[in-house]
């Protein structure tokens, strides 16, 4: 059975903001300091997901954890190049990660007739107003 990691994406307010800054650091490798002890779990099909000013908006599937070991062990948790926005699901501050049940996980947002995703903007106005 699958397990999600939910983590706070500080310094970005919005997913455009994460994709650019990614994109620049060309990067796909998440560091924490811990190994998460349900890590077969999570690499049964689990996801990242991406906590952006108090609001669960987007997903990157997990495709590897690994520890590496030195004067200071981490663990670099792998995630896949795609992006997959959910439905926005308020969380309040924490540090480092937290598991996330897949029966808490926000849905994916239904995509357009095009397979392209609603517009932010679009999605900002319906939470918003109440409808999210």
């Amino acid at each position: 059975m699958s397990l999600n990691l939910v983590k706070l994406c500080v310094g970005a307010d919005t997913v455009d903001d994460l994709l650019r800054w990614e994109q620049g650091h060309k990067t796909r490798t998440i560091h924490t300091r811990q190994t998460p002890k349900r890590a077969e779990e999570l690499l049964d099909g689990g996801s990242l997901y991406w906590v952006i000013k108090g609001v669960i908006l987007v997903r990157r599937p997990i495709v590897a954890i690994d520890t590496v070991e030195g004067d200071l062990p981490q663990c670099l948790i792998t995630v896949s190049t795609e992006h997959i926005l959910t439905e926005p699901q308020p969380r309040r501050p924490f540090q480092g990660w937290r598991y996330l049940e897949v029966k808490d996980s926000p849905r994916d947002l239904p995509q357009g007739a095009g397979g392209e995703a609603l517009p932010a903007d679009l999605i900002a106005a319906l939470r918003d107003a109440g409808a999210w």
